[in-house]
């Protein structure tokens, strides 16, 4: 079987790079790549699925959108940003991966970032481990009357929970309560020894959005619109996000 050449310059209506280009600053920026290799230098995820950076960019750039659509390197990607950092044309491959994700039907996505965002989406705390409000609470007030009793020096030490007026409004990594709550109490302990005026909310606390990763817009708005109007509604002046 002869293999067809492929057509640089071909039109082709409803492409995956004249999506990109509709969102991208500049047209996306996808041919002012120099094909260097910096991006894949650095990448964590070169070399899974027999993919990099740069193949990914180029396979983009060539309208090869069925290979992008089936690729599952999208969700090997951590969106470290280190590809942007190390390009010298500065394009931004992050967002060209982000989209691709949204390629995929929903439901059809990684099971864990799925689970994870969907059980976010449940209650007020935006917690991956769907934790309440009230049971973080209770959680956070049990372990800092305990550390307050084994360490007389730290007797004096807050972890207040929807402080009206705090300087700073703190997240939490929403598995360590449930899991390993004795974690929550190294950074309480910088902050008391900072004098720090700080607080966290009963309400958008947890510190990770598992809908970012699951590119899923309207639901990665909701957890973060969350979050920003409770620090809103306390008079917080500082997001201190800890993820």
């Amino acid at each position: 079987m002869t293999q067809q050449p492929i057509a640089l310059g071909a039109k082709k209506s409803n492409t995956f790079m004249d999506k990109v280009k509709e969102i991208l600053p500049e047209g996306g920026n996808l041919n002012l790549c120099l094909t260097c290799g910096a991006c894949s230098s650095g990448c964590p995820a070169t070399g899974l699925e027999n993919m990099d950076p740069r193949k990914f960019l180029r396979m983009a750039a060539l309208g090869m959108d069925e290979e992008i659509r089936k690729s599952k390197w999208v969700w090997m990607c951590s969106m470290c940003q280190r590809c942007i950092y190390v390009c010298p044309m500065q394009i931004n491959i992050p967002q060209l991966v982000f989209n691709a994700r949204a390629l995929w039907p929903r439901e059809a996505r990684p099971k864990g970032i799925l689970g994870s965002c969907d059980m976010a989406l449940r209650n007020d705390s935006t917690s991956a481990m769907g934790t309440s409000p009230e049971d973080f609470t209770f959680v956070v007030e049990d372990v800092l009357e305990e550390y307050r009793e084994a360490q007389p020096e730290f007797a004096e030490m807050q972890a207040p929970i929807d402080k009206q007026g705090a300087e700073f409004f703190l997240n939490q990594n929403s598995r360590e309560p449930v899991t390993e709550p004795d974690e929550m109490v190294p950074l309480w302990k910088i902050l008391h020894l900072a004098g720090a005026d700080w607080t966290y909310g009963s309400k958008g606390w947890a510190g990770e959005n598992y809908c970012m990763f699951l590119a899923d817009d309207e639901a990665w708005k909701h957890i973060t619109t969350t979050t920003a109007n409770q620090a809103d509604a306390l008079g917080c002046k500082t997001f201190l996000n800890t993820e």
